[in-house]
């Protein structure tokens, strides 16, 4: 009898339980990420589909899934180090007039834009949503530690199901999640740089002109426009950069000195959405075109922005669903503050 190998029809169905945007998720807290996060996710799928033949549903669907997405992220985690901000160096807040050099020998932390998570609306997707803050912290975590945690806490595994996952007993299981859950109290206890913000899909009108005013300020070349969205102790941290900056007017400071814009029009801003908060995608102009430069995803939280966190990874616009350049200056302006513009295409 000839075996033709598993139908794609069958496990096209079976592995539908899970929405794709739930296994990007978890691997990005596993592993701080959303480019490595997409890297395995694609994995999971090749390894799922492999030991398709062998699944009996001894297991639910769900559980099999996560298995295997658990595990290929630790395995990915063996030979990495944990993934910072530069707030989480322990470092003292750098002088905004010493020229930046950026550290490429260190993996950062990065920011998950929603759009790479599919229809914002969808209820899993909202489920499946995780802070920056949060995603900084869960990086203190040892890679087992940080999984038992994920899994207990974020995704409401028993704890029997948590041991199966990573095959070991429930007592190390519980173990693993009591000095989990100890360590990231500490840490969030210590580490207040980010704080948390107020989500994209809730915010107040005065919010919403805070991140309209960021954004168009920046087009603007107004630094002093910049400032005055700003919490008085803000914070600005910007990887591959090691250094990190308190203060709003030292960080207008920093942006006066080492941005590389010079007047109106050099920037353009594309609002969008990270790890459920407001965010911009920010172009540098080159010629006739604005290219992709940063993303900066911002903590609002007391009516004043008081954490930005500025991305230099182009693949991130490519995440966020945003163009790879922009003709038209007029065009970011047109669409500032519409979140949808950008969530949804």
């Amino acid at each position: 009898m000839h075996d033709d190998g598993p139908s794609t029809g069958g496990f096209d169905e079976l592995t539908a339980a899970v929405s794709r945007a739930e296994l990007l998720a978890h691997c990005y807290r596993m592993l701080g990420s959303a480019t490595d996060a997409e890297d395995v996710v694609q994995e999971v799928y090749l390894r799922a589909w492999r030991a398709f033949h062998r699944f009996e549903g001894r297991s639910s669907t769900r559980t099999w899934l996560y298995k295997i997405a658990t595990n290929t992220c630790l395995t990915a985690l063996e030979s990495r180090a944990r993934r910072p901000l530069p707030t989480g160096l322990g470092t003292d807040a750098s002088d905004p007039a010493v020229p930046v050099v950026a550290d490429t020998e260190t993996r950062w932390l990065g920011p998950l834009p929603d759009a790479a998570l599919g229809d914002p609306a969808d209820a899993a997707t909202r489920k499946e949503s995780v802070g920056l803050a949060m995603a900084a912290a869960l990086q203190h975590l040892p890679a087992t530690q940080r999984a038992v945690l994920i899994l207990r806490d974020v995704l409401a595994f028993s704890a029997a199901e948590t041991a199966g996952l990573l095959d070991v007993s429930v007592a190390s299981a519980n173990s693993a999640l009591a000095r989990a859950r100890k360590t990231l109290a500490a840490v969030r206890a210590r580490d207040t740089a980010i704080g948390e913000g107020a989500r994209a899909d809730r915010l107040t009108a005065h919010e919403q002109r805070v991140w309209d005013e960021f954004c168009a300020a920046f087009e603007r070349y107004d630094i002093d426009g910049v400032v005055s969205v700003l919490a008085a102790d803000a914070v600005w941290e910007m990887p591959p950069f090691p250094g990190w900056y308190r203060d709003a007017e030292r960080i207008g400071e920093l942006s006066r000195a080492q941005c590389p814009a010079q007047r109106p029009g050099d920037l353009a801003m594309v609002p969008t959405t990270a790890n459920g908060l407001p965010a911009a995608g920010m172009y540098l102009r080159d010629g006739d075109e604005w290219r992709p430069f940063q993303l900066d995803v911002l903590t609002i939280s007391g009516g004043a922005v008081t954490h930005v966190g500025a991305f230099f990874e182009p693949a991130l616009f490519a995440l966020a669903g945003l163009p790879d350049r922009l003709t038209d200056p007029g065009a970011p302006t047109a669409i500032l503050g519409r979140v949808e513009s950008t969530a949804t295409e």
